[in-house]
């Protein structure tokens, strides 16, 4: 289908894609190899080296070879608690279908809720006596919220998400769920709930997506209503995309189209009203990946998961520059804060979409994997997200390396 760039709506259709992420990030990888970057070079011979690290993190953690896909149930695991095993007795005999839709509401929930944290916050799970923080602890706290009913405006239903639950969600109400208080501060609380109550609005309004009661996991129904058992993930992403992009903040917008994870670069090129924005939709392909379990636990087999790229957030760019595959040139790069849209920001997440790109296909070879038996969610998993852990726990007391400055929607 050709889509005119040149009204808002085609533009944003076309940034709605990762054909566009891809694109983007890629000419901003040729112009910094170029040396006509002011905020990085690429020391191409770090490659092979990074992906040694991350194939070798991947033998210790995944020794039988049988790498999960990168995505939030990984979380829900923290532990060793199978909160899976929990949702699943919690609910009860229910279909599979059910049992997907409540999947989905909880992912999907816990998903935008998983912006950084901050250095200071932990939760503390009662029933296994442990502490957690970042990731992990967004995981485990939200599906404890979810369980405990949160999220539902259906007292009888409290393993749920709706439209009615979300939209009337206070930060008070979120903060007592996450255990925050003076001496365990969450960045960007204000924020995640200012987001949940924008799904809730989204979702209200949206009932043949989303069924009657506004629950994400209409998209369950929607994605597998002809029948043919399959899925395609870009699909799943596409119509997230398409459904959530008016909860984002509107600092991105072309006219009064919302672009979401979208950002202005002035070295990018495109066409129409495209030209110099720069997509990721990070938390939305973070989402698309966290939502492949639900959708093959109840037998339908999702496709053309490399269709996906790779998630240009701070785990995964902290590998490239404490690697040394990636090195800032500016001279206080790693002790001024920075906005999500500055300009040195948006490059650095371009250039980890399209070096994860490259990255993979080392990583495969070091293990002797292909592309179908490790797609990229595995490589991210196996992978690059837990080696750029690994390398800031060891600089940095596990700090990314640089200082971003976050509202709780992106990062």
């Amino acid at each position: 289908m050709i889509t005119d760039t040149h009204t808002p709506a085609g533009a944003a259709r076309a940034l709605r894609s990762t054909t566009a992420v891809r694109e983007r990030s890629q000419q901003l990888l040729v112009r910094a190899r170029a040396g006509e970057s002011d905020s990085f070079s690429v020391n191409d011979g770090a490659l092979a080296l990074a992906a040694s690290t991350v194939a070798e993190l991947t033998r210790a953690r995944f020794p039988d070879g049988g790498i999960p896909y990168h995505s939030r149930w990984r979380h829900f695991e923290a532990g060793g608690v199978d909160r899976a095993g929990q949702l699943d007795a919690l609910l009860g005999p229910v279909d599979a279908a059910a049992r997907a839709r409540a999947q989905i509401d909880l992912a999907l929930v816990s998903v935008l809720l998983d912006a950084g944290a901050g250095p200071q916050w932990r939760y503390h799970e009662a029933a296994s006596g442990q502490g957690f923080a970042r990731s992990e602890g967004l995981g485990v706290a939200s599906f404890h919220a979810f369980t405990s009913g949160l999220f539902s405006s259906d007292p009888a239903q409290p393993l749920q998400a709706d439209a009615a639950g979300l939209a009337a969600l206070t930060a008070a109400q979120l903060g007592d769920a996450f255990q925050v208080s003076e001496g365990n501060p969450l960045v960007g609380l204000e924020g995640r709930a200012a987001l949940l109550r924008r799904l809730g609005a989204v979702l209200s309004v949206q009932p043949v997506v989303f069924g009657a009661a506004g629950r994400p996991g209409g998209l369950f129904d929607t994605l597998t209503a002809n029948g043919a058992g399959t899925v395609a993930a870009h699909d799943i992403l596409v119509l997230l995309l398409d459904m959530l992009s008016p909860i984002w903040p509107a600092q991105n917008a072309i006219a009064d189209l919302a672009l979401g994870d979208c950002w202005p670069h002035p070295a990018v090129q495109g066409e129409g009203l495209t030209a110099g924005w720069v997509p990721f939709h990070k938390l939305s392909q973070w989402l698309s990946y966290s939502l492949l379990e639900p959708f093959e636990w109840a037998g339908v087999r999702v496709t053309g998961l490399d269709a996906l790229t790779g998630l240009p957030e701070y785990r995964n760019g902290g590998l490239l520059i404490d690697a040394g595959v990636l090195r800032p040139l500016p001279a206080n790069w790693a002790t001024r804060p920075w906005q999500a849209g500055d300009a040195f920001i948006v490059e650095w997440r371009a250039l980890t979409v399209a070096l994860l790109d490259e990255l993979a296909p080392l990583v495969r070879a070091e293990l002797g994997l292909s592309a179908e038996q490790m797609p990229l969610a595995c490589v991210l998993e196996g992978g690059t997200w837990a080696a750029g852990r690994l390398l800031a726990q060891r600089l940095r007391d596990g700090l990314p390396p640089l200082n971003i400055v976050s509202d709780g929607t992106v990062f």
